[in-house]
């Protein structure tokens, strides 16, 4: 008559537990980074260091691009007579420059506006047929807010007929808009990402415990805790999500950087407002450690679901 094992006793269920790690190769397979699930974490993990620098670099863009503008506003003097015009632009930067609250004042030369608008008005720029406004910057001591712009228009307006005040983070107002949908774009590709690597590995956790269900119900009945099954499971998820992490980690920095060096070469102000701080570059190195613990905590749920099962 065939009888079940005998239980262990306390010290047979240490000596167990000491020797739980060797027989991990018996209850999971033993190609550990040969399978699927190191690599998909890395490619996952690498999506995701690029989406979070990319919003980091769009925030440091808005944030910088607002703090150059927040306080500078542009005079235009509309006038079709140039020397009129010129005149008039005189005595608006006259003007502005005895406000109170006005830090510089800069009347921009036509040269240069019509080199600007050369690309667009093509000869006409230069050749004096289309009237280009005088244009005068504008930079205050506080926030170009509406009633700043009023006082201002106020003040030209008994002097300089014609001429009118914007403020220059109005004309930006529709990218940031297009940045904070950027970012949220990012944000949302983050959790898009983060919700399927919990699914590979839970995925991979279900499979190996149904391959390796049969060696697990022998060492339950030896004496084995559910803790002391787990961790042998844990143990190797912790493993390759660890390698999987690292390897992504790897690719994710090396693909910034070389997207940060092609928008360097564009030797623009605006996109040099996007450069990654210090503190940008550790929530980014947090980033394979959420997945690591992501990774952990998916499969310690899912064992404890499946011994549950189980018994």
């Amino acid at each position: 008559m065939n009888t079940p094992p005998p239980m262990p006793e306390a010290g047979e269920e240490e000596a167990f537990a000491d020797s739980r790690g060797h027989s991990a190769a018996r209850l999971l397979p033993p190609t550990r980074f040969a399978g699927p699930i190191p690599w998909v974490i890395a490619i996952l993990i690498a999506l995701v260091v690029i989406a979070a620098a990319g919003g980091l670099a769009l925030r440091n863009l808005a944030t910088s691009a607002q703090a150059d503008l927040s306080a500078a506003v542009t005079v235009q003097v509309i006038e079709a007579n140039p020397d009129l015009r010129a005149a008039r632009g005189a005595a608006a930067v006259r003007v502005l420059t005895a406000m109170d609250g006005v830090q510089a004042v800069r009347l921009v030369p036509e040269a240069e506006l019509a080199a600007l608008l050369e690309p667009w008005l093509g000869e006409g720029a230069t050749s004096g047929d289309v009237p280009i406004p005088a244009l005068i910057d504008v930079e205050l001591t506080r926030s170009a807010d509406p009633a700043e712009v009023a006082r201002i228009e106020a003040a030209l307006a008994q002097n300089v007929p014609g001429a009118r005040v914007d403020a220059q983070s109005d004309w930006l107002r529709p990218v940031y808009g297009a940045l904070a949908a950027l970012q949220w774009l990012a944000l949302g590709l983050i959790t898009l990402v983060a919700l399927a690597t919990a699914a590979a590995v839970w995925l991979a956790a279900r499979n190996a415990f149904a391959g390796a269900r049969d060696t697990v119900e022998i060492i339950h009945l030896l004496g084995a805790t559910d803790r002391q099954i787990s961790a042998v499971f844990l143990r190797t998820v912790l493993y390759e999500a660890a390698f999987g992490a690292a390897v992504g980690t790897a690719l994710g920095v090396a693909a910034v950087w070389l997207l940060g060096q092609q928008f360097a070469a564009l030797d623009s102000g605006m996109a040099g407002g996007g450069g990654l701080a210090f503190k940008d570059w550790l929530v980014i190195a947090a980033v394979p450690l959420a997945g690591v613990l992501i990774a952990l905590l998916t499969a310690r749920i899912t064992i404890a679901l499946a011994l549950k099962d189980m018994l």
